[in-house]
């Protein structure tokens, strides 16, 4: 077992005046360390598309999942897919990127646009297997992964963007490539390269996309850790403890609250140093503590790191706002996204006197929500997420 793991993003655009997208991405994890990823572009777009898809997508990645052949996924899609009234046929093109133990990706690949794979932060040409199964051309592929790989599979919406107005036979792959090269060299998650990479389509298509566009990235990393403490022990007796697991877990530590941070600045035998300046006004500031990495307000800024985590999960409308600021809420979401792999959150049961104010609209079950809500977002984005409570 290694100490890398994959980061999976991925985003679409619907085809213009369409309300489902033709696309669909579906993720399966095995166990820990394998994962099992299909793109798949169902024919047409609207309903019909959405439905083929769908299908095909689900039913491919919980066999694979299963380890069962390849052939036998392929049989199970044509004899599963409903019939086109229209063509006469049921049709769906789909990439499978299989992550096993962290160690090996399989490529496998029916009538979508070609993987690119980026390595050393260039793009890398990789070998194929031609393999024909129930009359289809699939191409496969087997690689020993490397910390820094990038996988960037696509529906044909990508390479069909600007076709006829920007470009005369659209954007080539090989600039797709270069695109994403650029982008990697960044240093960006798989979800921000995602997006990036559908919004550039969506602009080619000059905002009224003439296909449904999807793009799914995966990033082979290191494993990061992160610990975040929220709240001060429902018990006193209780701080040292707290405090003993929070600073003795590896990685980056963020504390949430200030009554927490006083708690912790006194264990350390430190002192918590607040700003007096606002980044914004509607996030409290920041404090410094020596020792910590970061130090915020508490409810108040995870409820905003909670509203970035959602976008994050959907449109990510967001990444400019908190990828650059440097508020609490911005800082931690930067932390958690970008960073993590692994999150601690270590969270304290205490009632805080002063949200028994029937002004304020903060309550203790609000708070224990904010967590169980934000570390379920976190888990979606593919992170490994602990919550101990105090």
């Amino acid at each position: 077992m290694n100490d890398l793991c994959a980061d999976i993003g991925y985003k679409s655009v619907n085809h213009y005046g369409e309300q489902l997208c033709g696309d669909h991405v579906d993720v399966v994890e095995q166990d820990g360390s394998s994962t099992v990823i299909v793109l798949a572009d169902g024919m047409g777009s609207g309903v019909k598309a959405s439905i083929l898809s769908t299908l095909t997508s689900k039913i491919i990645s919980t066999m694979v999942a299963a380890g069962l052949p390849l052939e036998e996924c392929v049989k199970t899609i044509a004899a599963t897919l409903p019939i086109c009234s229209v063509r006469g046929i049921a049709y769906s093109t789909f990439t499978i990127i299989h992550i096993i133990d962290n160690h090996t990706a399989e490529l496998i690949q029916y009538d979508n646009p070609q993987v690119i794979m980026i390595r050393d932060y260039a793009v890398t040409d990789y070998p194929k297997t031609e393999m024909n199964i129930e009359g289809k051309k699939i191409y496969r592929s087997v690689i020993k992964l490397k910390e820094n790989d990038v996988f960037v599979a696509m529906s044909d919406g990508c390479p069909h963007a600007g076709m006829g107005v920007v470009y005369n036979f659209g954007w080539q792959q090989e600039d797709i490539a270069s695109f994403v090269e650029t982008l990697v060299s960044g240093g960006y998650t798989a979800k921000t390269i995602s997006t990036m990479l559908v919004d550039e389509c969506f602009k080619l298509y000059g905002g009224e996309p003439g296909d449904d566009a999807t793009s799914c990235v995966v990033r082979v990393r290191k494993r990061e850790p992160m610990n975040i403490l929220f709240g001060p022990p429902s018990d006193r007796n209780d701080c040292d403890k707290m405090m003993n697991l929070f600073f003795s877990k590896a990685g980056k530590h963020i504390i949430c609250g200030g009554t927490t941070a006083s708690i912790a600045a006194k264990w350390l035998g430190k002192t918590v140093n607040a700003s007096l300046s606002f980044e914004r006004s509607d996030i409290p500031p920041i404090a410094e503590i020596e020792g910590v990495d970061l130090v915020t307000e508490g409810v108040i800024t995870v409820n905003k790191v909670l509203e970035y985590a959602r976008d994050y999960l959907s449109e990510n409308r967001f990444y400019e706002e908190w990828s650059y600021h440097r508020d609490g809420a911005s800082l931690i979401s930067r932390m958690l996204f970008e960073e993590a792999t692994d999150i601690n959150f270590y969270v304290g049961r205490a009632v805080n006197p002063a949200h028994q104010n029937p002004e304020l609209p903060i309550t203790f079950s609000i708070k224990m929500n904010l967590v169980k809500e934000l570390s379920d977002c976190l888990q979606r984005m593919g992170k490994r997420i602990k919550v101990s409570y105090f």
